[in-house]
């Protein structure tokens, strides 16, 4: 520590130490004890010490400038001795803060009156006091809050901003939460934050939770849930879905009648179905015919009752559900029927429509690649038949391979009804083609004129249209048309490999204006592109391995040895009665 640069003070005139002083002083006195006792020469500094003893020196004496520079020497000490103990006392309180033990945040559950409160620390309850100087109007629950050594409240620190998110549940009679087994975490009550006490809460809400997971603090929404719900359900009136006039009946017999004559069906004691299942080929029309049956379900409820039921239609893609983390894909089983569930209490119609239905609800299998879906059927099967009931809710699946479906699935009870939707006939490829090919379209002859050559040349029994080769296990040979693997899917693809050419023929020609408002859709181009598509394969194997093309027939494979390709030949321009 530096020596201190005050400079000394000048003693006043009538300073005891003043060589100047010529006042008559004690001179010849006694000792400083005749003066004062010990005691108070104790209580003296060391400057009035000094001053004392200049004050019984003679005037003038030779040592009274001695004792005035001696002075001057410990008046600087001591005030160098002040800031040292200045500096040490504030060091001193330094070190004290720094040896004195941490504060240890908790959870406020409650106020406990008078002048108390129930504080979670660490999963560990405490009913702690509260210091007088902080109001306890400030306290509120869910609160982070400062304990001392003592495990009292001292401090308020807000509501925590981070935390995990759960799913309500349930809201219980008295407002609490209670909240499912996700994310590794066991089923638990929870009580609301201050924030959330006015709050509106519904089950199927994300909320977010302190650090000691025992208080809801923020609604977080639904961002877990994956939207899958279809906005608005496309207006698809039965008559647009064509060549499936059985299909649209047995669904109509299913859905419709047991909901427009729910009197009659109480009479006969007879169940609604809970779901049916959509099997067939490819490209025939399965998601389609779900999507109509949501749309055609409220129209006909609408018209018969005079209430309009909203459509709640959840369209799920079965890979979309697995998933790699345990138990994630049981989880969106679980959410799946519970948004069905919610909406139809709401008074929505409620459709869960799962395409490909067998990548989930496969067949289960002893062995670790088949885990997934040896734990994700008893899930489907619980959800559709547990102790909680599926009311107003239709489960619609959709598979090109019912074979592959857990039995368990497909018994009655749940999937009650079981609806082939085959591939088209002439008749049935005919309205296909003439729904695709409306009068609104620049056509060159009318629609159904076109309609009906199309489709005489997709299903003539030529030798032009044999398309694929059998050889059956008995040693018998026959061969499959072009128009036995017809779809749905590909007379679409037919119709816009139509309007492409017709669009690129309208490009090539100058006179057709820049609109095309010359060219037409013709019918050798709608031939044309018929004879393309099966040409070029794009809806059908690539290779000739038999297992791949059996998956597009009705055959059984134990009688089918072998399916090949039927190889086209060179393409021609001319058309030989009517067939390309």
């Amino acid at each position: 520590m530096g020596e201190s640069k005050k400079k000394p003070s000048s003693p006043p005139p009538s300073h005891p130490l003043d060589p100047t002083d010529t006042g008559a002083g004690p001179a010849g006195a006694g000792s400083l004890d005749d003066l004062l006792s010990r005691e108070e020469l104790d209580t003296l500094s060391t400057l009035q010490i000094v001053d004392l003893i200049a004050s019984r020196m003679p005037p003038r004496h030779r040592a009274l400038l001695d004792l005035v520079y001696l002075r001057d020497r410990i008046a600087g000490m001591e005030e160098m001795n002040d800031q040292a103990r200045t500096a040490l006392e504030k060091l001193d309180a330094i070190v004290e803060r720094l040896r004195a033990p941490a504060l240890r945040v908790g959870t406020l559950l409650q106020i406990e009156p008078p002048d108390r409160a129930h504080v979670c620390l660490g999963g560990t309850d405490y009913v702690c006091r509260v210091d007088p100087e902080l109001p306890l109007r400030d306290l509120e629950t869910g609160q982070r809050v400062l304990c001392n050594e003592a495990f009292a409240v001292v401090q308020t620190l807000g509501f925590d901003q981070g935390g995990p998110i759960v799913r309500i549940d349930e809201i219980l009679p008295d407002g609490r939460l209670r909240i499912g087994q996700e994310a590794g975490m066991n089923s638990l009550v929870l009580r609301r934050s201050s924030l959330l006490a006015k709050e509106k809460l519904k089950p199927g809400l994300e909320v977010r939770l302190d650090a000691n997971q025992r208080v809801a603090l923020e609604v977080m929404g639904t961002g877990r849930r994956i939207e899958r719900a279809l906005e608005t359900v496309t207006e698809l009136p039965w008559s647009a879905v064509g060549g499936q006039a059985a299909a649209v009946k047995a669904i109509r017999d299913t859905i419709e009648l047991p909901l427009l004559h729910r009197a009659l069906f109480e009479r006969f004691q007879h169940t609604v179905p809970k779901g049916f299942l959509l099997h067939g080929p490819p490209g025939c029309g399965k998601t389609l015919l779900g999507k109509a049956t949501a749309y055609n379900l409220r129209r006909e409820l609408r018209a018969r009752t005079g209430v309009d039921h909203p459509e709640f239609f959840l369209h799920v893609k079965g890979p979309e559900i697995l998933n790699m983390w345990v138990g994630e894909s049981e989880r969106q089983v679980r959410d799946l029927f519970a948004q069905c569930r919610e909406r139809a209490r709401e008074g929505a119609l409620a459709f869960l429509f799962i395409d490909e239905a067998e990548s989930i609800l496969g067949t289960r299998r002893g062995g670790r690649f088949n885990s997934i879906l040896s734990t994700l059927v008893p899930m489907f099967c619980t959800e559709m038949d547990g102790l909680e009931p599926l009311q107003n809710v239709v489960v619609i699946l959709a598979s090109n391979r019912p074979d592959l479906i857990d039995p368990a699935i497909l018994r009655p009870g749940r999937i009650d009804r079981k609806i082939k939707v085959s591939r088209p006939d002439a008749e049935g490829a005919r309205a296909i083609y003439e729904i695709y090919l409306p009068a609104s379209l620049p056509l060159a002859e009318p629609p159904a004129d076109l309609a009906r050559a199309v489709t005489e040349a997709h299903f003539a029994r030529v030798p032009a249209n044999q398309f694929l080769e059998i050889v059956f296990r008995s040693g018998r040979k026959d061969f499959l048309y072009r128009g036995d693997l017809a779809s749905g899917a590909l007379i679409a693809a037919v119709v816009a490999r139509a309007k492409s050419l017709a669009i690129q023929r309208s490009l090539a020609d100058a006179s057709a204006g820049a609109d095309g408002a010359g060219t037409l859709l013709t019918r050798d181009d709608l031939l044309l592109a018929l004879r393309r598509e099966y040409e070029e394969n794009d809806l059908f194997p690539p290779s000739d391995i038999t297992e791949d093309w059996l998956k597009l027939t009705d055959f059984d494979p134990e009688n089918v040895i072998k399916l090949t390709p039927v190889r086209p030949a060179p393409p021609r321009d001319q058309t030989t009665n009517g067939v390309v």
